[in-house]
Order: C-alpha cells, then structure tokens, then sequence
C-alpha cells in the first residue's frame, strides 16, 4: 500500500517483505458486492480446510503493516507451543482493509463456508451478529482454556452480545486519544506533579490549554487533520458527546434519538478550538501528522495506532486518554476482535481448536501493545511488562470508559455512517455552516440511514 488509510484504526504501512510460510495476502479493490462477484471465486470462501490441508486452522485479519508482523509474531508463539501448550498449524489470509473487507467476510460466511477464525472491529458486529453471518462462542469452552468475561472490561464487553449471546472476543481497544510533546507541555504549565497531563475538567480549560501550547511552541497549539477524513471527525464528535451524558441512539426504523442542544454545544466547541488562529482548522490526516512530528504543534488528536510512527519523531512523546471536560469520562474507541464467521456444519474439533486458538492470541497481547494499542485481555495489563510501555501505559485507562459507534448495522468502522456523519462537521470546522446546522443534517443523515433496509437482516 502506498497511502495512509487513517479510517481503519490501524495504520496502513507498506506491506512487510517477511512471510510465514502459511500467510497468504490478497488485494481487491472493489467495495462493492456486485464488484466483488465478478473478481471471481475467493480462495477464502472455499472450505476452510482445501487451502492447506485438513489440519491447518483458517485465519482472516486485514491487519498488514507493522501490526501484520506483529501478528506474525503472535501466530508464531502460539503455533510453537507458547507456554508449554500444544501448538498450532495455521493457514492466515489477511485481506486489505475497508469495505471490500467486510464485503468478502459477509459473502464468504453467508456461504457457510468460511474461514474458522476471522477478525472485526466490534463496531461492525451489529451488521453481522443478526443476520447469521457469525456463530456464537461457547464461553465454557473458551473459559477451559483461560478466557472469561472477567477478562475484559465492562464497557468493551457490553459489545461483544447480540441478543445477550455473544459474538466476539476482543483483542484490543485503539481509542481516539491526545499525544503531546512533553517538553511544550510542561512549558505551557500542563503537566501534573508525576510529569503526565494533569486534567483538564471543562471546555474552557481545554480552550485554554490550547493557547499555552501555542504559546510554547511558538506555532500552533493542537493540531487535529479532518478535511477529506472519513472518520477524524465523528471520533472526535462522538468522544465528546458521550462526555456530555446524552443519548445517542438510532432506533430501527427511526427517528433518531439525539440531544440536539448536547450535539449543538459539541459542535460550538469543535469550531471554537479549531478557529484556525491557535489551532489550526483546514489540515488534513497527513498534515495533522506531520506538522506534530515536525513540531509544529504541542498536542496532537489521533489514533493510539499511529505511536510507532510518533516515535520516530524524536519529539518527547506524552499520551493521554482524551481529556474528559464535559460532564462524565468517555473516549471514543474501537475494538480490533475475533469472531467465528458461520459455517453450515462446523467441524466440532475444529471449532474447539478455534476457541483454542483466540485464548492463546490473547495471551500474546502484550506484543500487540508495542503497536500503541491497549490489550482487551485485562490480564496482560496486570503484568509488569506492560506497566513498563511508555506511553502505552499512560493511556490504559481509556478502556474503561470506551465509547464506541451506534450499534447499527449500517455504522462502525470504515462505514457510510461516519462518512455522512463527517461531511457536515468538516463544513462546521472550516467556517461554512453554524453548528445548529450542521447537527440538523447529522441528524437527518441518521434518519436517512434508519430507513434503509438492512441487507443482510
């Protein structure tokens, strides 16, 4: 891949030259399931076994990149035999990420023939779980083999059920957060006594912490990339709204139930810090980026995916959950998870080597950590090692109050919804609608989307 795709939650680095002998990657560029018919069979959606033998267990991700090798290397322990367990032999495909993605992971288990294990952002689970396109874990099984509910957070676990039966297991929450250079910080009076980012608590404060970090750096205090952007701004819309406490919720059929004053006053405050004089309103994803590694600016609102990048920056870097300053701590998040796509007739050791195989993944979390993101696999977090990742660590908490999207079938990652949801917040930022109208079309953009059928219901 030669482009960012900021949408995805993960960040989209050329692909790595190293391969497991097992690890397959296919590329398709259509989005659409008319498209995607006429590329002709995938070898995904044949039997799950033909590929590479009977024994093999068929795996689909779209993580490529840095988190590809970060998943080679968890697949790599655990087909060894991590921690004295029995190995494993897989067979993993990953697919580019987007809506092709999703496309060929819906036809391929509306086959039911599809791989064994496959992964979801958990906000898309709501377009899957009804339609029979996912089987249900068994929670006795994957509790054999050391997983519970336990295990996770409340707010992250809430998601993984349709119908009180659940469907997902995560392996990690990528949330929306704030990195910062620690030397403008402290020069902007930032910082609280143990050197991290001291709350904020209400608008103003964020306002005017904005300004002290411009003052600091002499340029531009925080820097948020959104033109063009299919997602940056409903992440950073829905991140705040939640903070406010009210409802967001898009009943089938509609209308849609949305505190227009709650969204009015976010909106209002989105324009205020992004006025285009202390903070800049008219970047985009990679104009955001590179103006905070170039220093450029003291804060930046992104992705925890893009820390092996900030890295590289030499800048001090500081990271923080987004800085709660309405009523209540929410941050938006998303959750990279596993699901079972659905067979027609699973094999019943198959399937418990499924199970089998996303404990002991789990388990292997905190090498998925080194990407930037938070374990969902609570005791990963208990352990010193991860303790010791900075600025990974500073962050963790975000988990426990994780927001993520409607839970509709038409929203989550990569979807028309935050598309829709984007375009008239971008008009708001830049100047070219008041924020009372630019909440009325959110809203009449939902109700749109409520009345759409669901394809796959």
């Amino acid at each position: 891949m030669s482009s960012r795709l900021p949408a995805q939650g993960v960040p989209a680095v050329p692909d790595p030259v190293r391969r497991p002998s097992r690890r397959r990657l296919l590329r398709h560029a259509t989005a659409g399931a008319g498209a995607l018919l006429a590329t002709g069979p995938l070898s995904g959606c044949a039997s799950p076994a033909s590929a590479s033998g009977a024994s093999a267990l068929s795996v689909w991700d779209l993580f490529q990149g840095g988190d590809g090798m970060l998943m080679d290397d968890m697949i790599e322990a655990v087909s060894k035999g991590a921690d004295g367990a029995r190995g494993f032999e897989i067979d993993r495909t990953i697919l580019d990420w987007g809506p092709s993605y999703y496309t060929k992971l819906a036809m391929s288990a509306a086959g039911g023939r599809a791989s064994d294990v496959a992964a979801l952002h958990l906000s898309r689970l709501a377009g899957y779980a009804p339609g029979g396109l996912l089987d249900a874990f068994d929670l006795d099984l994957l509790a054999e083999f050391g997983v519970t509910s336990t295990d996770f957070t409340p707010a992250v676990w809430s998601r993984t059920q349709h119908e009180g039966t659940v469907y997902a297991i995560p392996l990690d929450v990528h949330p929306f957060i704030v990195f910062y250079d620690k030397k403008a910080a402290e020069k902007a009076g930032l910082l609280d006594p143990s050197g991290e980012l001291a709350p904020m608590g209400s608008p103003e404060a964020l306002l005017e912490a904005g300004k002290a970090l411009a003052e600091a750096t002499g340029e531009s205090g925080v820097l948020f990339g959104h033109v063009t952007d299919t997602a940056q701004n409903w992440r950073l819309f829905a991140g705040l709204y939640a903070q406010t406490g009210a409802e967001f919720s898009l009943p089938d059929g509609g209308p849609p139930k949305i505190d227009v004053d709650a969204a009015v006053r976010v909106v209002t405050l989105m324009t205020r810090l992004f006025d285009g004089k202390t903070n800049p309103d008219n970047l985009d994803y990679n104009g955001a980026l590179a103006a905070f590694t170039s220093g450029r600016g003291g804060m930046a609102m992104l992705g925890e995916w893009e820390l092996p990048t900030l890295k590289k920056s030499g800048i001090e870097l500081g990271a923080a959950p987004f800085p709660q300053v309405f009523d209540k701590p929410a941050v938006y998040t998303d959750s990279h998870s596993f699901v079972l796509p659905h067979q027609d007739s699973p094999d019943p050791a198959r399937r418990r080597e499924a199970h089998r195989y996303v404990a002991q993944i789990l388990k292997q979390s905190l090498t998925w950590a080194g990407a930037g993101h938070i374990p969902a696999y609570q005791p990963v977090l208990a352990e010193p090692e991860y303790a010791a990742l900075d600025p990974q660590s500073s962050y963790a908490d975000a988990a426990k109050v994780a927001v993520l999207d409607p839970p509709n079938w038409f929203a989550g990652a990569g979807s028309n919804f935050q598309n829709r949801m984007c375009q008239p917040l971008q008009s708001a930022l830049l100047g070219n609608t008041s924020a009372q109208k630019a909440v009325r079309q959110m809203v009449r953009e939902a109700d749109t989307l409520l009345r759409q059928p669901n394809p796959v219901a």
